[in-house]
């Protein structure tokens, strides 16, 4: 009987020795870590791997952690990989003082697991409780219009202020994200309109500088080729007058020729040329006065004993 009792104390102490080492290993998987307390006080922060620590004496710190339901759980286990908070919709107010719904994402990292431990008590909720306050303190100091079109200014200036805001908790915010932007339904209705009558105003201006621009080109065409007609005239005023001025000297030249001929003629006829020229002259002239539409008294301004000489020349060169 006592051997028994023996038996099953040695087998209950062997039991409890087994629990004892089973409770003292931990086994931390990579990207995550563990913070141990001796006695109630930081001791260290387990790394990824097989860990020992003394049960009873030495315990994993329990912290808060928000899973992707969005439930609220205690863990002893820190993540340190990035993790994303994906906010509901909350109602902000521009500064021009309108109502809108705005939901944003979060991407922040552990970095330091003591102080995210030991500097916040619920750090879920504080970031969360922080993000919402920041996206309202910056999307008030804004207009609609410039929410609307500025979601990177809003998302950085929101990155910055809980990146400095959560240092001290440990925690690296990576960026932040703005999912929707929601007015309200009349303001969206609004804005449609002002949509509509921009893309209007935007045609019309469009269709009136094609119409300018058609104008000045045809101004441009019609310029161009009075330009082309006037030189096309110059062109050819100038090559008649060169025409004609090669005309006059070739008349003149022939001219030339035909009273050298006449004087050699008249001269081997021993008259004098320049009296039969001049009587040929005379004659001609005569000719058109008389050939006049009506015959009137004419005056001759000149004396006619010349021309009658000047037949006599002519006579006498022909008698000969």
């Amino acid at each position: 009987m006592n051997v028994t009792i023996t038996n099953v104390v040695l087998i209950v102490l062997v039991a409890l020795v087994v629990i004892y080492i089973l409770r003292g290993i931990k086994i931390v998987s990579q990207s995550e870590t563990m913070i141990v307390e001796r006695l109630g006080k930081y001791n260290r922060t387990l790394n990824a791997g097989i860990n020992v620590i003394l049960p009873i004496i030495e315990q994993a710190k329990e912290t808060i952690v928000r899973r992707q339901t969005g439930a609220m759980s205690r863990t002893s286990r820190i993540d340190m990989r990035e993790q994303v908070y994906d906010f509901d919709k909350q109602s902000v107010i521009t500064k021009d003082n309108v109502m809108t719904e705005i939901n944003a994402l979060l991407y922040f990292q552990i970095v330091d697991p003591m102080k995210a431990v030991y500097e916040i008590q619920n750090l879920p909720v504080a970031i969360e409780k922080l993000t919402q306050t920041t996206l309202r303190n910056v999307v008030g100091e804004m207009e609609l219009d410039e929410t609307l079109t500025s979601r990177d200014t809003i998302n950085s200036k929101l990155r910055n202020v809980l990146d400095d805001a959560t240092n001290k908790w440990g925690v690296k915010v990576n960026r932040v994200e703005l999912q929707d932007i929601t007015p309200p339904e009349s303001i969206r209705r609004t804005m449609e309109l002002q949509m509509q009558a921009e893309r209007n105003r935007r045609a019309e201006i469009l269709k009136a500088e094609g119409e300018k621009q058609a104008q000045i080109l045809n101004s441009e065409g019609e310029k161009q080729a009075e330009i082309n007609a006037a030189e096309a005239e110059k062109q050819a005023n100038i090559l008649k007058a060169e025409g004609e001025a090669k005309a006059k000297v070739l008349q003149a030249e022939a001219e030339a020729t035909a009273i050298r001929n006449i004087a050699d003629a008249v001269s081997d006829r021993g008259a004098d040329p320049v009296n039969y020229l001049l009587a040929v002259k005379y004659i001609e002239t005569l000719k058109e006065v008389a050939g006049g539409q009506q015959n009137k008294t004419v005056y001759l301004p000149y004396e006619a004993s010349n021309l009658l000489g000047s037949l006599g020349g002519i006579k006498d060169m022909f008698g000969k």
